[in-house]
């Protein structure tokens, strides 16, 4: 990365950081210089992966955070504050796939997508737009970044829950931009198309499991390939705010 675009001394947080996309985003951060704060409930894969960040030189702090605790996450926000400073970068990246038909009455997970996919968020942005507005005050790079999906635009059956919370999380990113851009913090959202991750394992309904099972037929996208989107983004100058990526596989339409 040219050192115009270097994540050096920048701090950040990343959340849903024990597997896929945040796990991904926050070995690549790393790699480009920031410190990295990882939040998720999984405290032994967070260890697993601070202790993998560390051998390749980086400064990495694992906090233990449901985000659908809202005191868990401002207790984080001060743990990182103490530990590694104003924060300046934050993935709002937790998220969950649990698709069912509306006539399944599955209340607990309809609730718990919502909980997580799109009030969590908000939780995560309250807890971190502070030390966001101070860093970009004192004139340096400040960016939010929501990891929303391409079912914030399309359809599919039995996915009607999910796809209106990244509806809500997307356009929740665009109605921030009007209020964090002036104050010079930097307002992005992610949408990819599908993506290896374990929560294609968290799927129980027939149906959307042979959809999944036939999409295998192109090439997916990694996490991998979302990070890299990511460190592009956050290593931009100042004053360029990429509003909203669209992310698929070149065989996806």
């Amino acid at each position: 990365m040219p050192q115009s675009l270097s994540l050096s001394g920048r701090i950040a947080v990343v959340t849903g950081a024990s597997s896929g996309i945040g796990e991904a985003t926050a070995r690549q951060l790393a790699s480009h210089g920031a410190a990295v704060a990882l939040f998720a409930r999984r405290k032994d894969r967070l260890e697993a992966l601070a202790t993998d960040i560390r051998k390749e030189g980086g400064r990495v702090l694992a906090v233990a955070v449901d985000v659908k605790d809202r005191k868990a996450i401002a207790e984080g926000a001060r743990v990182v504050a103490g530990e590694l400073g104003v924060v300046d970068l934050v993935v709002n990246n937790a998220g969950v796939v649990l698709p069912w038909p509306v006539d399944a009455h599955r209340m607990d997970d309809f609730e718990h997508t919502i909980d997580v996919n799109f009030t969590g968020a908000v939780r995560v942005v309250d807890a971190f737009v502070e030390p966001l507005v101070a860093a970009a005050s004192r004139g340096g790079r400040a960016d939010l970044v929501n990891i929303s999906s391409i079912g914030a635009h399309h359809v599919y059956p039995n996915l009607a829950v999910y796809g209106a919370t990244k509806a809500a999380l997307t356009h929740l990113s665009r109605n921030l931009r009007t209020e964090l851009g002036p104050k010079n913090v930097r307002v992005s959202v992610i949408e990819p198309g599908l993506v290896e991750t374990e929560l294609e394992g968290h799927v129980v309904d027939e149906s959307v499991k042979q959809m999944l099972a036939s999409a295998h037929k192109i090439t997916w996208l990694n996490a991998a390939d979302v990070a890299e989107a990511i460190v592009h983004l956050a290593g931009l100058p100042r004053h360029v705010n990429i509003e909203r990526i669209t992310l698929l596989s070149t065989q996806q339409v």
